[in-house]
């Protein structure tokens, strides 16, 4: 066996910056897929214990498997075995939490998509860097949480390496909703079930009957129901209507124009 493996930074500390939490995220989520999961998990929860216990006396025997799984029944909020950046930013002592801070002022997905559509500004379908300074100076301020500009500077540039997956200095909306409390993400339920442009467009033409360009709230409920039957997935009609009303916080004077639906619905956002 190799020698010992690189300690991980920072797990000892009673307080994190939103860079050090970073840092550890990236220390566990060895594969970078965004979870820390199977071995990565087992690993994590070792090295914190040691590091709560203050020795390094932790054995494999020591009830590991019972208090891992009191572990995750605590945190691991949609019980998908996983651990994703939301769920260890409860579980870390972040300073300020500056993503908990996100989470208390973007309660609803709803709220969260009225974020967006002020954000986006150029109808991009993703968020730029300087775009996301303003968001999060806009939730910071909302929180009466003090800041400078060199720490508005560090949060976007952590949040920007935390969520941007492809590495492309922007957001794209599924990437930022993952700030979202995991119950509210809704945008997670469409994974899997992408279209393509084509697919979308074909779609949007055969509820669009008018050919106006956008679609009212009745139509988007038929598009969804159908969307979710062609993907064979069950969604019961509290979460057709949640997600009605999620998607609707984008349209204009209750019409969901195409170009905005296109953002939710499709695995690239236009171009």
């Amino acid at each position: 066996m190799a020698g010992p493996q690189q300690q991980p930074p920072y797990l000892h500390l009673a307080e994190l910056t939103a860079s050090q939490f970073l840092e550890i995220w990236k220390h566990f989520d060895a594969d970078g897929n965004g979870y820390i999961e199977g071995k990565e998990l087992e690993n994590f929860f070792q090295e914190l214990e040691k590091a709560r216990k203050g020795s390094g006396m932790m054995s494999k025997s020591d009830n590991f498997g019972e208090k891992m799984k009191e572990f995750m029944q605590k945190y691991d909020k949609n019980s998908d075995g996983k651990i994703e950046m939301a769920e260890l930013a409860q579980i870390l002592p972040t300073e300020e939490n500056f993503l908990l801070c996100f989470r208390q002022h973007v309660g609803s997905s709803a709220e969260f998509m009225e974020a967006w559509r002020k954000y986006d500004t150029d109808r991009s379908g993703y968020i730029e860097a300087n775009e996301l300074k303003g968001f999060l100076s806009d939730l910071l301020k909302k929180a009466n949480r003090p800041y400078d500009e060199p720490k508005l500077q560090e949060y976007t540039q952590t949040i920007l390496r935390m969520f941007d997956l492809n590495g492309d200095g922007k957001l794209g909306l599924s990437e930022m909703s993952r700030l979202l409390p995991v119950q509210e993400n809704f945008l997670l339920k469409f994974q899997g079930m992408k279209l393509t442009s084509e697919e979308f467009n074909a779609i949007f033409t055969f509820y669009d009957k008018d050919g106006s360009g956008y679609i009212d709230e009745h139509e988007l409920d038929a598009l969804l129901k159908d969307l979710y039957e062609k993907n064979k997935k069950e969604m019961n009609i509290q979460q057709l209507t949640s997600y009605r009303k999620s998607v609707m916080s984008l349209a204009e004077a209750g019409k969901l124009y195409r170009k905005d639906l296109e953002i939710v619905l499709c695995s690239e956002p236009p171009v």
